[in-house]
């Protein structure tokens, strides 16, 4: 069965084992494969929900890299090949977020864009559960999975085969080539065919490697071999680290010590620094390049025994700040390019628009970029309120207010954008040499803000959250020790189940889940998926009435005193296991 497509009784058989497996019923292991039947259990593990996909979203992923650049000749030669046979060819990085996707089948590109195997969306193991990709990346080495095997059933009539991108000078994971096409259509050459595009993928990888990488590599080797220091290759893509510097620098150090050798690198420079690093312990970096290619080089870290009579590094030898902006959380891709654009407006005294959901923190990023930039006052007006004009005037009337922030635009009037033009213009007529940097919050579309706008030549969209869910493990820490000054932390599988909320209400809406959970559950200790708001446990499909909601949460209560199990579960609310295991489905619950 590993190297042959499954017949009709395989299908039925795997269709059986998983409807038993995710009823908690007995699975005969002849009738699943071992590596389906680890990751079904690493995926209910992970608390996935089999009856749907949600996956986090990147919306602008990085597409120049190296591996990109070598796979697409081999990627469109082979779809060439492919000639309209319903095959898809699919490259992701290391992480199982979708880079590329070649399709020449219609009806299979509809189908994949509806299960979100496209570009931007991420199919690890751990967000969709059993696949070719994520499984074959959380496995080290090929995987096929077709049909029934599939954790989600929206993957069900699907067959894939994902095979690791192996880096031809380190040996390490960047990524996987899968082929999917209609379970149907499956036959026993789409493994044969995936292994050897990955192959030939990591053959061009390897003639594209230039000199300098290959000079890179052999130095490093040598240096390591050689030296009883901490030695650190930096490259484009490229990233090697001695066991002795993995061992040595926590998390923390090891971003500190990167940010001080890629401006050291950068900049050219080839004088050694000596600093302490945020564990508290001194060291000597020194950078020697390499290649000739700035930020390209060797990173030699010597231990120092205290840090008395050394010489700090330059003011403008720093590590990069963290998070970019003062008092803001996350380092998504996203979030990070909105707060650039941000700051980078108010640095320029560009007057923006931050658009974007109700709850995203469009005030907190103009905050952000003020605290950044501008020593003067910070003020906020919200145009939603009574008395929002005389308000307004006043703060436009102080000169020493450097940011004035008008939210809720889009509850103005056509009057009422009039009046804040004018007054705009009044200010840019009084304060002509030193304006106030302003910034308006819009959410939803606004039908009155036409002339109101020509003064704002920049538009920033904050992104909701659901679209940088990876910021929430920040988030979450960062709250808690707001709410509850360090006495309370998250359990792995309730940060989980954080994750896979849609969050609505965006970052708002999980700070006052915190909040909820500190001033009616736990205030100190480490919280449990059992002390979050049944809301949390279930992403409906529809909104529910009163009663409905009363009974979701009834059952999420239920499953919760039952350890999960959904029998005992519903025997203790009188209902039918079919009947638990239909409205578990309805509500979109989440079983613990």
């Amino acid at each position: 069965m590993d190297e042959l497509a499954p017949t009709a009784d395989d299908n039925l058989r795997t269709a059986t084992a998983r409807l038993n497996f995710l009823t908690l019923d007995p699975v005969e292991p002849r009738d699943v494969r071992p590596p389906i039947l680890a990751s079904w259990v690493r995926s209910q593990h992970w608390k996935l929900p089999p009856d749907r996909i949600q996956l986090p979203y990147v919306a602008d992923p990085d597409l120049d890299l190296p591996l990109t650049r070598s796979a697409g000749p081999v990627l469109r030669k082979l779809h060439e090949n492919l000639d309209g046979q319903p095959i898809s060819v699919i490259l992701t990085d290391r992480s199982g977020l979708v880079l590329q996707r070649l399709t020449a089948d219609a009806g299979l590109a509809r189908h994949l864009d509806k299960v979100y195997l496209a570009p931007g969306f991420s199919y690890a193991e751990e967000f969709a559960g059993t696949n070719g990709i994520g499984t074959a990346l959380e496995g080290g080495g090929p995987m096929h999975v077709f049909g029934h095997e599939h954790y989600a059933e929206d993957l069900e009539d699907l067959a894939c085969a994902g095979v690791p991108i192996k880096h031809p000078l380190n040996g390490k994971t960047i990524g996987a080539i899968d082929l999917t096409c209609w379970r149907k259509d499956a036959g026993s050459l789409l493994m044969a065919l995936a292994k050897t595009t990955a192959e030939n993928i990591r053959a061009a990888l390897l003639k594209d490697s230039s000199t300098r990488e290959l000079t890179l590599l052999e130095t490093y080797l040598q240096r390591s071999r050689r030296l009883g220091d901490l030695v650190i290759a930096i490259d484009e893509d490229l990233l090697l680290m001695n066991a002795k510097a993995r061992q040595s620098l926590d998390t923390d150090d090891q971003r500190a010590v990167l940010g001080y050798a890629s401006e050291i690198l950068g900049s050219g420079a080839t004088e050694a620094i000596l600093t302490e690093l945020p564990s508290g312990s001194w060291v000597r970096i020194t950078c020697r390049p390499v290649g000739g290619r700035p930020g390209a080089g060797i990173v030699q870290v010597s231990p120092q025994s205290t840090g008395v009579g050394l010489r700090s590094p330059a003011s403008g030898h720093r590590p990069p700040p963290r998070p970019v902006l003062p008092g803001l959380v996350g380092r998504s891709a996203p979030w990070l390019g909105s707060s650039r654009e941000a700051d980078n407006a108010c640095r320029a005294g560009q007057w923006v628009v931050l658009t974007g959901e109700r709850g995203v923190g469009k005030a907190a990023l103009a905050r952000a970029a003020h605290r950044q930039n501008k020593a003067g006052l910070f003020h906020l007006v919200d145009a939603a309120r009574d008395g929002f004009a005389a308000e307004l005037e006043a703060e436009l009337a102080d000169d020493s207010v450097q940011t004035l922030v008008v939210r809720h635009v889009e509850a103005l009037d056509p009057a009422g954008a009039a009046g804040l033009a004018e007054a705009l213009y009044g200010v840019l007529e009084r304060r002509p040499a030193e304006p106030p940097w302003v910034v308006l919050t819009l959410t939803g579309e606004a039908q009155y803000l036409g002339e109101l706008l020509t003064l704002f030549p920049l538009t920033v969209e904050v992104p909701p959250l659901r679209h940088h869910i990876e910021d929430v493990r920040e988030l979450v820490p960062y709250f808690l020790e707001q709410l509850s000054h360090g006495e309370l932390t998250c359990a792995p599988d309730t940060m989980q189940q954080l994750l896979r909320s849609a969050w609505p209400g965006n970052t708002a809406e999980l700070c006052q889940v915190l909040q909820q959970v500190v001033v009616r559950r736990r205030r100190a200790g480490v919280i449990v998926p059992a002390d979050l708001p049944a809301r949390t446990q279930a992403v409906s499909r529809r909104s529910l009435s009163q009663l409905e909601a009363l009974e979701r949460d009834a059952i999420i209560r239920s499953l919760i005193a039952n350890d999960g199990h959904k029998g005992r579960a519903a025997k203790s609310l009188g209902m039918s296991r079919a009947t638990i295991y239909r409205k578990i489905h309805d509500y979109g619950i989440q079983p613990p």
